[in-house]
């Protein structure tokens, strides 16, 4: 049995139904070349709006900070229209529908900005290659960003938030994880700077902290939420002391009251970061003293075990989510959970397969039946 896994949940003025929820899963199925979603990302939606709450995909606020191809995004009036089939899809199934807010930073590719180099908040460049649609590419060494180039970019997280709000979403969750824009500010490997966004722990959360008063201008404290990841090495971005950095940010995050917050914390077969590094979350739940959702690598029994204990109030569930559209119900019968299809063209390609295709319980127990 896992029952506190079927407990209700207030997050602000969320109101989940289960704390079973989704985590954010970049799936690449928008429409090139302007990062539009459509009718095939809400049937995704709606298949898996058995969750407690659904975060979406990380979703760009501007041209400039996305990368990934067909990806989504919400700084048009176009993607804004379009997101619109999405929320119906998951409200009209009851489900609880909240975007994720996404800027790259340094890991966008200059293929993705006609050839401009991206920008971070330090001069530094990100290990490894980028995905292109002409194929993998080294990254680019990123320029520092000015104070124009801040004031503008948390201009544009105004926009897409707001943008959020008029496509239906019941909330907004800041991307301030993996190795992206927010993670790279609040990290002192990849922040290098000496005014007032760089140098202690305190400051270096200065980028952040803005950032979520505007989200929170725009939606109110209510109804916004962050993802960071306190774990080791996250596309080379590391910090030399996580206790005393996201220790900070996790104080920034009680002082605006936000609505939850959500860990990443890898297991043995996690990605974006080590798992050779202390959890952080005992401290940040001592500091933050709203909703704590767990991310990563979790089991149905672990997860019931962890919000039983207390150690957090909800736990997001990625890569299950992919094959297995209704989680919460084969959680809820004890069922066996499909695994992915080992096919990662599948995970990211812009077609069905792999996509909305996986059956649900119900579909597999009908047709061992015939």
């Amino acid at each position: 049995m896992h029952d506190a896994l079927f407990q209700p949940l207030t997050m602000g003025a969320l109101e989940a139904k289960n704390r079973i929820f989704m985590a954010p899963l970049t799936r690449g199925r928008a429409a090139e070349p302007m990062f539009v979603p459509n009718d095939l990302m809400a049937t995704y939606y709606r298949q898996r709006a058995g969750a407690g709450m659904i975060l979406t995909e990380a979703t760009g606020i501007s041209r400039e900070g996305l990368g990934w191809p067909s990806a989504p995004g919400i700084w048009s009036d176009e993607q804004t229209e379009a997101w619109k089939a999405t929320t119906k899809a998951v409200h009209e199934e009851g489900g609880l529908i909240v975007m994720q807010l996404w800027h790259m930073g340094r890991i966008v590719h200059p293929y993705f900005l006609d050839g401009e180099p991206p920008f971070s908040a330090s001069a530094t460049t990100a290990p490894g290659e980028a995905h292109t649609p002409v194929g993998k590419q080294p990254y680019a060494t990123a320029r520092e960003m000015t104070h124009e180039d801040i004031k503008r970019t948390i201009a544009d997280y105004r926009r897409a938030a707001e943008n959020a709000k008029r496509a239906g979403f019941d909330g907004v969750q800041l991307h301030g994880a993996n190795g992206y824009l927010v993670d790279q500010f609040l990290r002192d490997k990849t922040n290098l700077r000496t005014d007032e966004y760089g140098g202690t722990p305190e400051k270096r959360t200065r980028f952040m902290r803005e950032v979520l008063e505007v989200l929170i201008d725009v939606w109110g404290k209510e109804r916004v939420g962050v993802r960071l990841s306190p774990n080791g090495d996250s596309q080379g971005t590391d910090d030399s002391n996580p206790p005393a950095t996201f220790g900070a940010a996790a104080k920034v995050c009680e002082e605006l009251g936000l609505a939850f917050v959500e860990l990443r914390e890898p297991g043995p077969e996690g990605t974006f970061g080590s798992t050779d590094v202390p959890k952080q979350s005992p401290l940040i739940r001592q500091i933050y003293s709203g909703p704590l959702i767990l991310n990563s690598d979790y089991t149905a029994d672990q997860a019931e075990a962890d919000v039983t204990s207390g150690k957090c109030d909800a736990v997001s569930f990625g890569r299950p989510y992919i094959s297995n559209p209704d989680l919460d119900k084969r959680i809820a019968a004890g069922a066996h959970w499909n695994p992915n299809k080992d096919v990662p063209k599948s995970w990211y390609f812009p077609i069905p397969e792999g996509y909305v295709d996986y059956p649900i319980l119900a579909e597999e127990q009908a047709e061992a039946a015939e």
